[in-house]
């Protein structure tokens, strides 16, 4: 995995996912009588704080959603529903990697499918009154599950709701994700110098300028000298873009995978473009709504040493 790397999202991007998203129905998982998988299969020991290690999507057709990643990542699921709760966790090569919730969605609570970005903490609880004194809100209160671990969903001062997980099974470890695995995560907000430094607080990031290029003006922040996320401006055309958190599954081809995913019933909304060299991107939303990022990028080639 790449460390510091520039945060994948500029203003034409920012503009298009702004546009394509409202309030989301995470904001209502209760997730009552399901028994959630841990992270990895075994446990691994790792932390870190800071890190996005998890995502559920929400979705008001299981089956549907089930039909179009598979199609188009490749993944396999588990059914894990229980107690009158629909669940499935997304498996990549037997690794689960993602969930998916069926709720139904209303239109007059201006509720769409969406996925749920979940961070890394060492202590739920701690970082939940962290974030509330810092004007977040909870929306879910703080959870534990024997398997997963203890999670809270929140909202932070701007509006952009996200999760804390803090995983019994130990943090996903620093290495380059598989194709078909989430590899990056964009915060698009109205003040991106207030809540990075919200987050700052939060997670104990180091924060660093974009000075150059495509992303100029924009935010990285990074624990343990790796690039977490990055933080990005809603425009001023979206004047109604409601602040949000966007994720990217690493790609082998971001031109194939977004023409692949309109042949599933999705849409692009943003077409594939290079962002830098060796990074290729595209948004795209799934045939519920729900949209994400698509990331191709290939690891710089390894500089030869003389002996």
């Amino acid at each position: 995995m790449q460390r510091i790397r520039r945060a994948a999202c500029t203003t034409a991007l920012a503009l298009a996912c702004s546009m394509a998203l409202a309030t989301s129905a995470a904001a209502r998982e209760p997730l009552a009588g399901l028994a959630l998988p841990a992270l990895g299969e075994a446990a691994n020991g790792e932390a870190h704080p800071g890190k996005v290690i998890w995502a559920d999507l929400v979705t008001p057709d299981l089956e549907a959603a089930e039909q179009f990643y598979a199609g188009l990542l490749g993944w396999r699921f588990k059914d894990l529903s229980a107690q009158g709760e629909r669940y499935a966790v997304a498996l990549l090569d037997g690794q689960p990697v993602a969930g998916l919730l069926q709720r139904s969605m209303s239109q007059r609570a201006h509720r769409r499918p969406a996925w749920l970005t979940f961070i890394a903490v060492r202590d739920v609880d701690a970082a939940t009154r962290n974030a509330q004194q810092r004007g977040a809100h909870v929306l879910a209160a703080a959870r534990s599950f024997p398997d997963r671990g203890r999670q809270a969903i929140l909202s932070d001062p701007q509006g952009a709701v996200f999760a804390v997980l803090a995983s019994s099974s130990g943090d996903p470890p620093d290495v380059l994700p598989a194709i078909g695995d989430w590899i990056w995560s964009s915060l698009l907000t109205r003040d991106p110098g207030r809540d990075a430094a919200f987050y700052q607080d939060l997670f104990a990031y180091d924060v660093f300028d974009q000075d150059d290029g495509p992303a100029a003006g924009q935010l990285v922040l990074s624990t343990d000298d790796y690039a977490r996320v990055g933080v990005s401006a809603l425009p001023a055309a979206a004047s109604h873009g409601h602040p949000h958190w966007l994720d990217f599954v690493r790609v082998a081809d971001a031109d194939a995978a977004a023409a692949r995913a309109v042949a599933l019933g999705g849409k692009v909304l943003v077409a594939p473009y290079a962002e830098e060299e060796g990074v290729r991107l595209a948004v795209v939303a799934d045939p519920q709504g729900a949209t994400f990022g698509l990331m191709q990028w290939a690891p710089p080639a390894a500089t030869a040493v003389s002996p």
